[in-house]
């Protein structure tokens, strides 16, 4: 006789006053951005272990989720988030361009795909578009406005119970949850460019209601909002930052900001860019790119290959510290 064994799990998601809302307690999330790759089989998944490996470590780092970044992963690893109880953003990849075939091909694919992943407890966000990607133009332009207004109702029509981001980054349209993408490597740059607090007075505070009424730019030149949209209260997320550039071979390599060449000087810079953004009290949490090395990209806490780059116990601590601004020097802390 064949047996067959599942598993259910029960969760509610919910955002009030600005705060995400796991079973009705606020939950801060702490994301790494995962792209998935390995060097010996690309975007497969060489084996079930494999997929274990990357969860253990995320979770040996303090992490309690993670952006799966423009892949649709293996089911097997959504089974695996399921037990080990770690967040997932489900993320689309994005489309080269916008035409008439592309929107009609991804909104086909994207609600397959939500139907696919709608009974993992462990995803908690839907992502169809990043960065403007395949929508370019939508900070002006009408019609890719529009498509990404209907796959956020489409989404919400199919599944009412998780947040929708339409547009990770920046040039939001719709959006439960108002998110932004910020690669400044320094953490005084960073606290002042968002700090709402009397002591960064004298670098001109209160960037929170500018950045959110798009009365700035941030992030070297992108705006919070699409032209016609404006913010709600939602809550607030950095949902890609860091990205330091650490390897001992500069050449072909890439990663953002300065390159660090030993751990000393890399975990300087992560620290006081945390610091900055786990102490400023509107921002309900972050995403740390990325989980490891991808082809050029050498700005992962792991290797291509998943050996560390990072004393992995000391960025768990800095990942489950709470800091409180007002017992911060800014000299001293960022």
């Amino acid at each position: 006789m064949d047996e067959v064994y599942s598993y259910f799990g029960m969760r509610k998601l919910s955002i009030e006053n600005g705060q995400i809302l796991l079973n009705n307690r606020q939950l801060y999330q702490r994301l790494i951005l995962d792209q998935g790759y390995w060097p010996e089989s690309g975007m497969t998944p060489p084996s079930l272990a494999a997929l274990e490996k990357d969860l253990e470590k995320i979770s040996a780092m303090g992490y309690n989720g993670l952006r799966k970044h423009q892949k649709i992963e293996d089911e097997r690893f959504l089974y695996l988030c399921d037990e080990k109880g770690i967040l997932v953003w489900a993320e689309m990849p994005s489309t080269y361009v916008f035409t008439d075939v592309a929107m009609k091909q991804f909104t086909a694919e994207w609600l397959e795909i939500v139907k696919q992943h709608y009974n993992h407890p462990a995803v908690i966000t839907w992502v169809p578009f990043n960065e403007s990607w395949g929508i370019k133009g939508i900070n002006e332009h009408i019609r890719p406005q529009h498509f990404t207004e209907g796959i956020y109702h489409l989404t919400k029509a199919f599944d009412s119970n998780r947040p929708v981001i339409t547009n990770d980054g920046w040039e939001h349209t719709i959006s439960d949850i108002l998110t932004l993408h910020d690669y400044e490597e320094t953490g005084l740059a960073f606290a002042k460019r968002y700090s709402d607090h009397q002591d960064f007075a004298p670098f001109g505070y209160s960037n929170k209601e500018k950045i959110v009424t798009n009365k700035i730019q941030f992030n070297d030149g992108w705006f919070a909002f699409a032209k016609g949209f404006e913010y709600k209260g939602q809550p607030i997320m950095i949902s890609e930052f860091g990205g330091i550039a650490f390897t001992v071979n500069t050449e072909g390599q890439w990663g953002y900001g300065n390159q660090v060449k030993n751990e000393t000087e890399f975990m300087k810079r992560f620290e006081k860019i945390y610091a900055a953004i786990q102490s400023n009290p509107y921002i309900a949490g972050f995403c740390y790119t990325q989980l490891t090395d991808v082809e050029q990209e050498v700005n992962g806490l792991l290797t291509a290959d998943r050996n560390n780059k990072v004393d992995l116990q000391k960025v768990r601590e800095i990942n489950e510290r709470r800091l409180n601004f007002s017992e911060m020097k800014v000299e001293n802390n960022f």
